[in-house]
Formats: C-alpha cells, structure tokens, sequence
C-alpha cells in the first residue's frame, strides 16, 4: 500500500510539472514575441497606422531619406489573399472527400481515402515547394500566363496542403453525428441525397465550420512552400498571375539577414506578433464555434 501511494504521488507531481513547464513555456514565448514585436513602436517611434496601411517597405531607410518605411499592408493582404484562394480551392474539394467517405462509401471508401489523406499529411513542406517550383510554376508560366511565380501557384499549393485537415475534420463532424437523424430521415420517404444535404450537412455544419477554420489557420502559418512559388515581390495582389509576398515568408527570408535591435529586425518581430495574435483569433473562433455546438 505504501508502495502504491508512493508511486501515486510521484505520478501526481511528474504531471503537475509537466503542466507547469508547458505554461511556462507558452508564457514565455507569449512575452518574448509580444515584446520584440512592441518594440517597433515603443522603441522606434513607427506608428501603428503606418505599419498597417501603408505599402513601402524599406526599414533601413535613414531619417533623412525619410525613413525607415515599414508599410506591412503588402504582406497582411498577400497572406489573406493566398489563404482565402486556397481555402475556396479545397473546401469543395474536402468537404466532398468527408461525405463520401461518411455518408456515401462509409465502408471501403474510407478504408481507401484515409490512408491517402494521411500520406498527404505526412508530406514535408519542402516537397509540396519543390513539386510547385518544379512542376506547378512552369505549368502556369506555359499555359496561363505571368511568370508563374504567383499568388494562383501559391494558393494551388497551399489548397493541397490544407485539404488533410478539412476532410479529417469534417469525416469526423459527420460521423459524429446521430445514427437515428439519417434513419428518421429516411423513415419517412426522404433521398439519400436529400438526408445528406438537408438533414446531415446541417448536423455536422459546426464540426465544418471549425475543420475550415483549423484549414486557415494552418495557411495562414504556412511559410516554405508557398516561398518557394509566390514570387515574394513586394506589392498588393492585384492579380493571380501576380508575384506578391505574404508575412510569413518576409520573415523566413529577412530574419536572418537583420540584426538584433535593428528597426528592420524589430519590425519582423511585429509582424510575428501579429501572426501570433492571428492564431489567437483562429483559437477563439474555434471555442466560439464547438461552445455553440455544445449548447445545441
């Protein structure tokens, strides 16, 4: 008995630190951004409206060629444009693959689809880039035009790479719906195809609605592959053929070429902060939708 109690402990309190060391860990990570990223303006004297609205960008500009000019619009709306392209890509394309391997083919469609699905996971960044910049990028240049580095490469790219998590979530979102839904459904006279778009669709539209947030959040962080094809030119996406930039991939090909306490190392940090503040909001919007579930 003693012997268990012992052991009771010791796995009570290995747990317990783990749990602290996560916090702390989290927190600290939390300040470290947030305060190399307020830096900017605290430190720097950037205001926050030029940072936001404007378009130019050059931060080791001198006062007396009036700068630094840290304009981040360019990246925030490249990174909105490629992600909402590539979420209207692949949710037709997801959500179809989490009906069929739920409600159309439960049996050997998901025996088939789900270790594909997990294949596509399991794939490093680096290669979807690699096949984009090989394959992708020359497509586009031969037959539709531009260079082919471009906001459409970047969001073909980033379609395939988030397709995974919408599918998976949204198997799960129908699956977990109740079986007596669809008998009563079709109890009384409804199509196959009517159960599914009138009564299971709308059951699952929470657990949807979350796997298509989870999908944009994960476009959002994406930062290699969609490098590698975007053409990372600083201006607006005006166009889909256009090259353009987003905010991860400004600060995976500046970061290391800046120095410390620099306004062009600081501004970096801002903008990962507002990366991090963006996942915030996917988090919340998340709990938001599964707490409306959970009421329903």
């Amino acid at each position: 008995m003693v012997n268990i109690n012992i052991s009771n402990r010791i796995g009570k309190y290995t747990t317990f630190l783990c749990a602290v060391l996560i916090i702390t860990i989290t927190i600290s990570i939390i300040f470290l951004i947030a305060y190399k990223g307020l830096a900017t303006f605290a430190r720097d004297g950037v205001s926050l409206r030029d940072f936001l609205l404007t378009t130019k960008w050059n931060p080791d500009a001198t006062a007396a060629e009036g700068g630094p000019f840290v304009g981040a619009l360019p990246f925030i709306a490249g990174s909105v444009a490629v992600s909402l392209l590539a979420l209207l890509f692949s949710v037709p394309f997801g959500i179809g693959i989490a009906i069929f391997m739920s409600e159309i083919s439960a049996g050997w469609g998901r025996r088939i689809m789900q270790p594909v699905i997990e294949l596509f996971v399991g794939i490093p960044s680096v290669v979807y880039g690699w096949i984009g910049l090989s394959v992708l990028v020359p497509f586009i240049r031969n037959h539709v035009g531009g260079m082919g580095f471009s906001l459409l490469a970047g969001a073909i790219v980033l379609a395939i790479m988030i397709f995974p998590t919408l599918a998976s979530v949204s198997t799960d979102s129908f699956n977990a719906n109740p079986a007596d839904i669809r008998e009563g459904s079709l109890a009384l006279g409804v199509t196959h195809w009517q159960t599914i778009f009138m009564v299971m669709f709308p059951a699952a539209m929470p657990g949807v609605l979350t796997a298509i947030v989870l999908a944009l959040a994960r476009a959002f962080g994406e930062a290699l592959a969609v490098q590698m094809v975007i053409g990372n030119a600083i201006r607006l996406p005006t166009a889909l053929l256009s090259p353009m930039h987003t905010m991860t991939s400004i600060i995976t090909m500046e970061m290391s070429n800046t120095v410390m306490g620099t306004v062009s190392n600081d501004v970096l940090w801002s903008i990962a902060f507002m990366l991090l503040l963006i996942s915030f909001a996917f988090i919340v919007l998340i709990r938001t939708i599964n707490r409306g579930r959970a009421v329903r």
